[in-house]
């Protein structure tokens, strides 16, 4: 006998090219329990369909052992759930927000010890605070009149800190002569 067609459709098989119809044919013929000795090989690519077919089936006893699994599981948790007790807690907003804060600390520390590093490593750019005398300009025509000025700046700023420093050791008295009052 030949088998030709079925050959034929084999490698259409293979190649991806067949119908739905044709391989219904090929799985009624490598359906037979006869099969040529070049075809047998190819049988158990169409035989598992059958197999699984059978396999889809359930049982009568299915809802049965399924409902037992179910109710087993719930008694395991019931059992398990009666011997835990788990109280709730309540987490104010400080508990909540203390990872956040932990990580700003975190990049906080960072930042600082890189800027420490920087600056000690001397990233510091040369000439930072050096005055770029091209883009100066006197305001003063006459240098006496500039020297007055920064005198009369240099006075009041003298006075100024005389002052404080008057109030501060009249602040110190008053604190000292206040503890003197109360230790008595």
């Amino acid at each position: 006998m030949d088998y030709k067609y079925i050959e034929q459709l084999l490698e259409r098989y293979f190649a991806g090219e067949t119908t739905l119809q044709e391989e219904q044919i090929l799985n009624a013929f490598f359906g037979q329990e006869q099969l040529p000795e070049q075809l047998k090989p190819y049988q158990p690519l169409f035989a598992w369909k059958d197999a699984a077919k059978a396999d889809e089936q359930l049982g009568d006893d299915f809802d049965e052992r399924l409902l037992k699994i179910i109710d087993d599981d719930s008694k395991q948790q019931q059992s398990a759930n009666s011997s835990e007790h788990v109280k709730a807690r309540t987490i104010s907003m400080s508990q909540r927000l203390m990872p956040l804060f932990r990580a700003a600390a975190i990049v906080a520390i960072i930042l600082t010890l890189g800027n420490a590093i920087r600056f000690s490593m001397g990233g510091q750019q040369q000439g930072y605070d050096e005055i770029n005398y091209a883009d100066y300009k006197d305001t003063f025509d006459d240098p006496a009149v500039a020297y007055d000025r920064v005198e009369d700046a240099l006075q009041l700023m003298s006075e100024g800190l005389s002052m404080a420093q008057t109030a501060d050791s009249l602040i110190q008295r008053a604190a000292s002569f206040n503890d003197s009052l109360s230790t008595k």
